[in-house]
Formats: C-alpha cells, structure tokens, sequence
C-alpha cells in the first residue's frame, strides 16, 4: 500500500485509527500522527475509536475507502482476528490481531505484538531466554510466548489466577513446541529470569506481592500508570523493569509501514513519544 504519488498529485484523505475500549488513555495517536508528520503525509489522519468487539463487525462493513488502517487493542483482538478477510499466520496461530489493514482483497489481519514484545527485550539486553514466565493467558500473553519463543526459551511458566483460562496460550506454546508448567498465581513463586507480565491493573496488587529477586528481568506491558505496582516491587527487590511504552512504540513502528508503506520514522517517532 505504498504511496505511489508524483510530485503535484493531489491524493485524497487517508484515515487510520486505533480500536478498543477504553481507548482514552492510548498514546497510538501520538506515535502514528507523529510519523505521519515526519513523512510529509498531510492527507493521514488517525483518531481514536471506542468500540465493544461486538461492534467490529459493523464497524468494518460500514466504511469509506479513505479508512487504511487500525491499531487494535483489547477488548477488539480476537475479534479482529475473526472478523478480517485475510488473517497472516501468526494472527491465526495466536487467534488475535492487533492490526488491520486495508488491501484489495479486504481487511488483512496481521499482529505487531510479538515484534514489540521482542524489540523491548532485546533492547534491555536479553539476547537469550533458558526458563521464563508469562503472568496471565490472553491475546499479549500468546503473543509474549512467540517472542520467547524466537528468543529460544526451553521451558515456560504460565503463571495465572484461573489455570482452565490458560487454553489458547497453551495451545500456542504446545505448537511452538515449548515445554511448560502451568501455575496458579496465588501459589506462584516466579524463579524464571525472564518474566512478561499481561496482568491488568486490577490484578496488579497479586503479581507485585510475589517474592521477585535481584537478576530478573521482567517486562509489565502496561504503562499507564507508571510505574506500576509490579514494576515498584520488581526494582526495589533489584530485578531489572521493562516498561509498556517500549511494546507499544516498536508495535507501532511496524504498524506504520503496514499501513503506509513507508518505512517508519523511528527518530521523530521517539522525540514525540519522550515529549509527551
């Protein structure tokens, strides 16, 4: 979906958004019209979009051609993954999408997570995974268990409140063929050194109270508020922190040159992100 325009080519509005609910808290807007800015594409716009899974469906069948793009967030990734034309094999294996782009042939369905995830911790100086461990089972979490994966984990702890929720995310390590133990989060006492936690912020007070220890390294995909409670609790027993905001700018590099077809303006990107 490049643009492919000549000098003095006129090109009509292209829109782009991200999906969820609730989405007033995301910094996606700031991060693409950051990039939009820096490629000179004045006729890009994104907006942020309240919407239910439910609604996607809907929301889909009823839009303009000028609409490219869209970041997903939860509660809408599955449903993304449901409802696209197309869905890429990793939203298939993972059965969550974050991203949707517009191609001939419909909606395509494709999931930038994973590259976050692994981005964030590599950046932090994890080049390779033996043991580690995954607090909670939904679509992030499935997606933390392929970058873990592609960092050569041999084994995973899934640590989680209710083990018969953990199904899908067991099923996705199963096909990566990564061994695993699966844990209730009440008893859980988390000797990985590599942790990626997906808990909400509801269950952050349960994950900050287990016993974490200097050398880990543990990365909390929330960052608003920041820092969390599990992030506290982790620096202050000597662990390493990984925060959220590394996730989502690296997702959403990649999520620009899907919808774009440029390459993402990593620089102005990360100037805007630090401004905040």
């Amino acid at each position: 979906m490049a643009d492919r325009r000549t000098p003095g080519t006129a090109v009509g509005t292209r829109r782009a958004a991200v999906l969820g609910r609730p989405v007033g808290h995301s910094l996606s807007p700031l991060l693409h019209r950051a990039a939009y800015a820096a490629l000179g594409l004045t006729e890009w716009t994104y907006d942020a979009l309240d919407i239910g899974a439910e609604d996607l469906p809907t929301l889909l069948a009823g839009l303009s051609e000028e609409w490219r793009g869209f970041s997903v967030t939860m509660p809408c990734k599955q449903a993304a993954a449901d409802v696209a034309d197309v869905v890429e094999p990793l939203p298939r294996l993972l059965h969550a999408a974050n991203t949707l782009v517009r191609t001939d042939a419909g909606w395509r369905a494709e999931n930038t997570d994973v590259t976050g995830i692994g981005m964030a911790l590599q950046l932090a100086g994890v080049e390779q995974v033996e043991r580690a461990a995954i607090l909670g089972a939904g679509g992030t979490a499935a997606a933390a268990a392929v970058a873990l994966a592609s960092l050569g984990a041999e084994h995973v702890d899934v640590v989680v409140r209710e083990p018969i929720r953990a199904g899908d995310l067991l099923r996705v390590l199963d096909t990566l063929t990564v061994p695993t133990t699966v844990v209730s989060l009440e008893q859980a006492v988390v000797d990985a050194s590599v942790v990626v936690s997906t808990v909400p912020v509801g269950g952050q007070p349960v994950v900050a109270a287990l016993p974490w220890r200097a050398g880990q390294t543990v990365l909390d995909v929330l960052y608003d508020p920041w820092p969390t409670p599990l992030a506290t609790a982790v620096a202050d027993a000597g662990g390493a922190v990984v925060g959220g905001l590394e996730v989502l700018f690296w997702q959403a590099t990649v999520q620009v040159e899907l919808m774009t077809g440029q390459p993402a303006p990593i620089a102005e990107m990360r100037a805007a992100l630090d401004a905040r």
